[in-house]
């Protein structure tokens, strides 16, 4: 099975676009296009999705079938909405509250249909498959 990754990028080499031309054309900061062509997003928030599907000419729900969104169900709710406050206020040295290696953080821009910026906490361990997504 292919991956999110895989997906994006075929779907957008079968359109002839680049990956800055995928980011241009969607709206979306180039970043998080290289992260989802990397591997490094492995779930998309509601916008990014449809945004992508646009362009991408397929549907939101056929990208969502790639994507891996893990079930952090052994991390309380609590803990999470920590550490997303912790990265939107810049706080560094964070680490993954299931295996204790240090966390990969990022602050991803977006913005919304009226032109308003939104803030997203991202997380991804270094070690092992905890993330965090908004």
């Amino acid at each position: 099975m292919k991956t999110l990754a895989q997906f994006i990028q075929q779907q957008r080499d079968n359109l002839g676009l680049s990956a800055k031309g995928l980011a241009m054309q969607a709206n979306l900061p180039f970043d998080t296009i290289e992260d989802i062509e990397s591997g490094k997003d492995l779930f998309l928030s509601v916008t990014v999705r449809q945004n992508l599907a646009k362009v991408l000419r397929c549907a939101p729900e056929e990208i969502k079938k790639y994507e891996k969104d893990f079930n952090n169900h052994i991390v309380s709710d609590q803990i999470i909405d920590s550490l997303k406050e912790l990265i939107l206020n810049e706080a560094g040295g964070l680490k993954c509250p299931v295996c204790g290696a240090p966390l990969v953080t990022r602050i991803q821009k977006l913005y919304d249909l009226e032109d308003n910026l939104m803030l997203h906490p991202k997380a991804h361990c270094s070690k092992c498959s905890f993330q965090i997504h908004s």
